[in-house]
């Protein structure tokens, strides 16, 4: 079997950050170390973390009072900050930088007086934390529906924001339908979309003609992993998404000659070793990583962590 890697795929910067400040804080703090949410979308990574300390939180009211507390990559609203500091924790925010650029771009064209839309998905934890970035009201969208449905009038002065595990190509019709919709409309530049999302889907679009069968690692409750698979079908390729290599159904690959191999942002490699080793005990395999934009972001670390030397990510 013929085994072909995308490139890139895995660990994105704004994950690699959230997931070494957890690290570095249990090695300045000691355990347990509390984390609202978890940190990324993946469940090998918060299950490390747990092993060395970190405590798995969703409100700070399971947080004991002074502790150290940090926010996930995803963002928190202002309410949740506010609370943190009124009971006296420890907070460390792993925010994305990315997504809080996103909040202060929102909070900006809100105090511009401009109506403020979001592109993004219901109840997912970014967009949670968006709209609680951004003062007054903000009006989510998920698809041109939903923008055919608003009540605002169309010389209404308006902006729009988008969740940044949305690629450009997930969100251009929205915006084309918004800014038909809009004679005063602003938004963000392209060059401010998540590099990470748009080019693991532009890989997996560039892999899926040269493959049998596509297996997407991550979980089903990244935004990013699911996309990868839905656009890996969408190319007419059988796409399944995997956490690990417990999870491959041998039929899935028994007739494939070859199998693309991607994983999603908040994916480590070591579960793509993990597929891989669950693959070759099926047969033999030969493992090449196809032509690919090299990632070499990287996002600087809260002051207070920046001297720690973390054992590992």
């Amino acid at each position: 079997m013929q085994v072909i890697l995308a490139q890139p795929r895995g660990f994105c910067a704004g994950v690699v950050r959230a997931v070494e400040i957890v690290d570095r804080a249990l090695i300045k703090f000691g355990a347990p170390v509390f984390v609202r949410h978890e940190i990324v979308h993946n469940k090998h990574v918060v299950n490390n973390l747990r092993d060395k300390g970190a405590r798995f939180v969703e409100t700070l009211e399971a947080v004991p009072a002074g502790a150290v507390t940090v926010f996930s990559a995803h963002g928190v609203p202002q309410s949740v900050e506010e609370e943190a500091s009124e009971r006296g924790l420890q907070p460390i925010d792993a925010t994305c930088p990315l997504v809080q650029k996103i909040h202060k771009q929102g909070r900006q064209y809100a105090a511009s007086g401009r109506a403020v839309i979001l592109i993004g998905h219901a109840g997912h934890p970014e967009v949670i934390g968006t709209m609680g970035q951004i003062p007054g009201p903000v009006i989510l969208v998920e698809n041109e529906a939903d923008v055919a449905r608003m009540s605002l009038a169309p010389d209404t002065p308006a902006a729009y924001v988008t969740q940044t595990t949305l690629s450009m190509d997930d969100t251009r019709n929205i915006i084309a339908a918004l800014q038909r919709r809009f004679s005063d409309l602003v938004g963000p530049d392209t060059n401010d979309i998540c590099y990470a999302t748009q080019n693991r889907q532009s890989a997996v679009r560039q892999l899926a003609p040269q493959v049998d069968v596509l297996l997407v690692i991550g979980a089903t409750n990244s935004s990013n992993s699911i996309r990868l698979r839905e656009i890996g079908t969408a190319c007419g390729v059988p796409s399944y998404l995997i956490a690990d290599g417990s999870e491959l159904d041998p039929a899935w690959v028994r007739e494939a000659k070859v199998v693309g191999i991607t994983a999603g942002a908040s994916a480590p490699e070591s579960m793509v070793e993990d597929v891989l080793a669950a693959l070759r005990r099926l047969g033999p395999v030969q493992v090449s990583t196809m032509d690919g934009k090299e990632e070499s972001a990287q996002f600087r670390l809260p002051a207070e962590l920046a001297e720690v030397q973390p054992v590992s990510i």
